[in-house]
């Protein structure tokens, strides 16, 4: 099973917010997830990310997607 942590979006029409999630690669993009790390919104640039969360998933294997690596580069939990 390949596990990837990508952006969930919620919210309202034409004002998004999204939650970072781990799951499975196969899931749809809003569909079933395993665990949520935290929530970005884009509007007032406000992020959140559970740092020891995050490196125990990256550590086990599941892959961020572009946006998410850089998001946790902004964030300061992986190089």
């Amino acid at each position: 099973m390949a596990v990837k942590m990508r952006l969930r979006r919620m919210g309202a029409k034409k004002a998004p917010t999204y939650r970072v999630i781990v799951a499975d690669s196969r899931s749809p993009r809003d569909g079933r997830f395993i665990e949520e790390l935290g929530h970005f919104d884009p509007r007032s640039n406000e992020l959140k990310i559970d740092a020891e969360k995050a490196k125990k998933w990256i550590s086990n294997g599941a892959q961020p997607t572009e946006t998410v690596k850089a998001l946790l580069k902004k964030s300061n939990i992986i190089d």
